[in-house]
């Protein structure tokens, strides 16, 4: 891979996200039943729900993906990290805006702020602390043009 960009680090979350949801629920050990299995008959069955289906476990790579992408967080402010990953689970930004009481505008101010940042660290550019935020924006967005 030769450069990462702002859409290649977003589309890295959002494989991670759904692995992450995908992965089977965390169960405690210890608890089980001797009981045998009661047999359902037809009589049983009418009128419950159906039992929701779920998606096939991710493959072994994509689970490998996730653990090298989930760690890129941590180079983010912590209300920051929170923001990227409620919006690469697909929640909309109207419930994100009202989570951390902020508008539209700056969310996506911040979030286009942590993929660009993501992708300068991939790139192991260095980044200057004298930098503001809109400056990261706007030199990664250069430096993405030209590729």
């Amino acid at each position: 891979m030769s450069e990462w960009t702002r859409e290649m680090v977003e589309e890295r979350l959002i494989e991670a996200a759904d692995v992450m949801k995908r992965l089977p629920n965390v169960r405690v050990a210890g608890f089980f039943s001797t009981w045998p299995a009661k047999r359902q008959e037809f009589s049983d069955l009418v009128g419950q729900e159906p039992v929701p289906m779920r998606r096939p476990a991710p493959a072994r790579d994509a689970i490998d993906r996730t653990e090298q992408a989930l760690p890129w967080l941590q180079w983010l402010e912590a209300e920051d990290a929170k923001l990227v990953w409620m919006r690469v689970e697909g929640i909309p930004w109207k419930a994100i805006c009202a989570r951390f009481g902020i508008s539209r505008v700056t969310a996506n101010r911040r979030w286009e702020y942590a993929m660009s940042l993501i992708a300068w660290r991939l790139n192991r550019r260095p980044l200057s602390s004298k930098w503001s935020r809109r400056f990261l924006v706007e030199r990664m967005k250069f430096l993405s043009s030209k590729i």
